[in-house]
């Protein structure tokens, strides 16, 4: 019974598949994150000069 449960490979393929979609999904929140903190700092940085700008006017 226990030789029989260790062979058997069934599962393996489902298992696999969850574990790529965690793996996708990690490098997506990651990508975006930083992708957002990048976004983030232009637009920082934007209205920062914007604003420096238009105090001299």
């Amino acid at each position: 019974m226990l030789r029989r449960f260790i062979e058997d490979e069934s599962g393996a393929t489902a298992i696999e598949y969850g574990l790529i979609a965690v793996l996708v999904s990690l490098a997506a929140i990651v990508g975006i994150t930083a992708l957002s903190n990048a976004i983030q700092f232009l637009f920082s940085d934007n209205n920062s000069r914007l604003t420096e700008a238009f105090s001299y006017h």
